[in-house]
């Protein structure tokens, strides 16, 4: 049997050869200060329910949602509030921040309130969610409550666990699939149990054998959830080649996957909902790769929100050399970084140094017309086309040719002879027709 994919893609190399065999290590965060920004999730910012000087502790909640798309933050350590102030976030922003000094006592707070899962009611399982502070962890942020609060829930049919991982280096989801394998399908049930008429899907690509086996075997007597194998390629992972690829079911940008009958949730995700429901634990940790060829010894761990990033790195035995490039996230939906001296959040999944890069070192060049970011784009448009389209600024010409259906996964700049930055100019048009529209309204 074929394993199941989507039209276009590319293969790259996969990197994750450097860090698959590390088991995650708990890392306690080292510097003093760990800061907590205020917008770690899609919608409106958290509000500060701290004060400077108060004394806080582990699991405690110091930032409230400010709305019903947005998402409560709690401190990871124990220690004081010293500052609510402007901190630089991962993408070079200067956002507002909460700022406590660790006194390393690690004390903890009182637990969310929960009950045996069978005492629940959907309501209950998803305002623990909620109050939980979980949110999508596989880069987006899109707060998890939202999601598992359709219109219809009763014509959701599939609950789709991300575990695809087709990013290039990273790993920390295929550790989290080996070494917890049990919380994963019991997060996966709980969410299930939200949607009587939904079937649980564990989509995994075909390079992770190990990983499908182990979960097959887990799921032999879970008649509602079954594992599918995918097709090494990128991007599998996305939202609406997955939906595509295990379920022939197609979204476009003005749905959501809850249109196509689905829910998707990635793998720290869907163990974040488990240990909310189960153990009363808000979310305010999670699994980071550390990884690169300028990295001495790449590895995962476990990592407190608000750690600095130039702990992990410290962890990981610094740098072998000063590297030309360093990612947060994987090298192909990531952000590059000028200052490491950032804070972990809620999805924050990879750091990823390279020695050398070779994308400021190429030279753009002219469309050869070769069609081949055609063939790799996996929504089907024409890439070469959208930007020279947005390199003239012409909206109405780029609506028209689907530009908003781009999904930024960076296919074509990476298949491109010319080494054209065509991604980047279709993001940068994508992102000027959105806020035009908002502006009116």
């Amino acid at each position: 049997m074929p394993h199941l994919t989507f039209k276009g893609g590319i293969h790259t190399y996969e990197g994750k050869d450097l860090t698959k065999d590390k088991k995650i290590i708990d890392l306690l965060p080292s510097s003093p200060e760990l800061v907590y920004p205020l917008s770690q999730h899609i919608g409106a910012p958290a509000v500060p329910v701290v004060s400077i000087g108060d004394r806080v502790l582990r699991y405690q909640k110091i930032a409230e949602a400010s709305g019903f798309v947005s998402s409560p933050i709690y401190s990871s350590v124990s220690g004081t509030v010293t500052a609510i102030e402007n901190r630089r976030n991962v993408q070079g922003l200067m956002t507002p921040s909460i700022v406590i000094t660790n006194d390393d006592l690690y004390e903890e707070a009182q637990r969310l309130n929960v009950r045996p899962i069978a005492e629940m009611t959907k309501e209950e399982v998803i305002n623990v969610i909620r109050e939980a502070g979980i949110v999508g962890m596989g880069g987006a942020g899109f707060p998890t409550h939202v999601k598992l609060s359709p219109k219809d829930p009763q014509k959701i049919h599939y609950v789709i666990a991300n575990c695809a991982e087709c990013e290039p280096y990273l790993t920390s989801d295929y550790r989290r699939m080996m070494e917890e394998p049990e919380k994963l399908v019991a997060g996966l049930k709980i969410i299930l149990a939200l949607f009587e008429h939904a079937k649980g899907i564990l989509a995994v690509e075909d390079n992770k054998p190990d990983c499908i086996r182990l979960l097959k075997d887990l799921c032999l007597d879970e008649p509602r959830i079954g594992v599918k194998v995918l097709k090494t390629k990128y991007p599998q992972g996305s939202e609406r080649q997955l939906i595509y690829a295990t379920t022939s079911r197609a979204i476009n940008s003005t749905m959501l996957p809850a249109d196509a009958g689905c829910i998707v949730n990635n793998v720290d995700t869907i163990v974040a909902i488990y240990h909310a429901v189960i153990e009363g634990r808000p979310l305010c940790e999670r699994i980071v790769t550390v990884t690169g060829d300028a990295v001495k010894y790449p590895q995962n761990y476990r990592v407190y929100t608000g750690t600095c990033y130039d702990d992990l790195i410290d962890a990981a035995g610094g740098f072998k050399q000063r590297p030309e490039k360093i990612i947060s996230g994987g090298p192909m939906m990531g952000f590059a970084l000028f200052d490491t001296h950032v804070p972990v959040t809620k999805s924050s999944s990879a750091i990823t140094a390279f020695l050398k890069d070779p994308v400021s070192e190429s030279v753009p060049g002219a469309c050869i017309n070769c069609g081949r970011c055609v063939d790799a784009c996996p929504s089907r448009l024409i890439p070469s086309k959208l930007a020279d389209i947005a390199e003239h600024y012409d909206e109405e010409k780029f609506v028209k040719l689907n530009g908003l259906e781009c999904v930024e996964c960076g296919c074509c700049s990476f298949i491109c002879p010319a080494k054209r930055h065509l991604t980047q100019e279709i993001k940068m048009m994508r992102q000027n027709v959105l806020a035009n529209r908002k502006k009116k309204g």
